[in-house]
């Protein structure tokens, strides 16, 4: 199975994911490769199926409730007006959410996020030192929020 999100949580798992925040219950949770949308975060699911009624009752409701979580760390450590949540797989068929923040310099902010050119979104990459930042702020609200 040639599957790009599977491929990812390989990398994760070898330690070579260098977007790679923490490991949930349910998912793992990474910065995404580009940060034209400052703190653009993913939740990759754990199991590889394409819809979320596929998981077991137990396993939906604990991957659900860690989005959440994970949207709410996102919102606490980059402050936008708006977050945009996405399940989609349209490309890409393993269950991942898109975590959006959406800010005030926002070009397009009423607008989908997939409405930007992906030759401009696609392309705002953070220096090794702003991506580890970056990483450990959201690490670290995620754990707060997780044991509250």
């Amino acid at each position: 199975m040639d599957c790009i999100i599977c491929n990812r949580i390989e990398m994760i798992e070898k330690g070579t994911n260098k977007h790679f925040v923490c490991e949930m219950q349910s998912g793992y949770v990474v910065l995404g490769d580009s940060q034209f949308y400052k703190g653009y975060t993913l939740l990759l699911s754990k199991q590889h199926c394409s819809e979320l009624h596929q998981l077991d009752q137990e396993t939906k409701l604990l991957f659900l409730k860690e989005m959440s979580v994970v949207a709410e760390a996102v919102y606490n450590v980059f402050q936008p007006i708006k977050l945009n949540q996405e399940l989609l797989g349209n490309r890409d068929a393993h269950l991942h959410w898109h975590i959006f923040p959406r800010h005030t310099d926002d070009p397009n902010i009423h607008n989908p996020v997939w409405i930007i050119d992906k030759e401009i979104r696609n392309h705002t990459v953070l220096e090794d030192q702003e991506l580890e930042e970056r990483k450990e702020l959201l690490k670290r609200e995620i754990e707060l929020l997780m044991v509250t």
